[in-house]
């Protein structure tokens, strides 16, 4: 690619090329790994939000966890068409595309003590289970299953909220040099993008108080 801005292009003298990769991996459930359904290596980050309030008797505290930078990509199993539309919509309609995000999640719990490693360990590979396993017809389909998924598992959550950005990929038109692209080379575009927003919570949970403040 270099030599050809040097070799092709007359005035070029010089041409550096700089490429990044970034490593994937399948996403395993249960032992199994995922034929269509990926999450990025190494790069999400665990968080975790004490508060605490009052002294003596009256005291009272929170735990909130999570985890953010969580970069999930699906190749097929996602749709997007019948969605509301006017004059000024561009995006086509779509039965079969790729899916892919940045999640940032939370999730309160109504305990102040709990086996956290197992309980976080357990959360983080439901949401990647749900997110492979569930035939997405959009985004805030896919964060409402997951949600729902982890509050049936895990008692001692109260609320999840989860945050996905759409990383849109595009299919890279191919025909001016003609050539196919059967759904093969796609360009990721990082904006414009929408920012999908999900939180559920259990009808019978207890008030969340300061767990959400700052």
């Amino acid at each position: 690619l270099a030599r050809h801005f040097v070799d092709e292009v007359e005035p070029v003298t010089g041409s550096r090329i700089e490429i990044e990769e970034y490593a994937w991996d399948r996403i395993e459930i249960d032992g199994d790994r995922h034929d269509h359904s990926f999450v990025r290596r190494g790069r999400d980050v665990r968080t975790t939000v004490v508060t605490v309030d009052g002294t003596g008797a009256d005291q009272q505290a929170w735990v909130v966890s999570g985890l953010r930078d969580l970069v999930v990509l699906k190749s097929t199993g996602s749709e997007f068409a019948g969605f509301l539309r006017d004059e000024f919509t561009t995006l086509a309609e779509t039965h079969d595309r790729v899916m892919s995000t940045s999640l940032t999640v939370r999730w309160r719990y109504s305990v102040v003590a709990a086996d956290w490693r197992t309980s976080y360990d357990e959360i983080r590979a439901t949401l990647l289970e749900r997110f492979a396993t569930v035939h997405s017809l959009a985004l805030q389909q896919t964060l409402y299953e997951m949600g729902k998924t982890v509050l049936e598992r895990q008692h001692a959550v109260a609320e999840i909220r989860l945050s996905a950005p759409n990383i849109h990929h595009f299919a890279v038109d191919l025909e001016r040099f003609g050539l196919d692209n059967p759904g093969e080379v796609f360009h990721a575009a990082d904006r414009p993008y929408g920012l999908i927003q999900v939180a559920v919570l259990r009808d019978d949970g207890p008030d969340p108080g300061r767990a959400w403040e700052g």
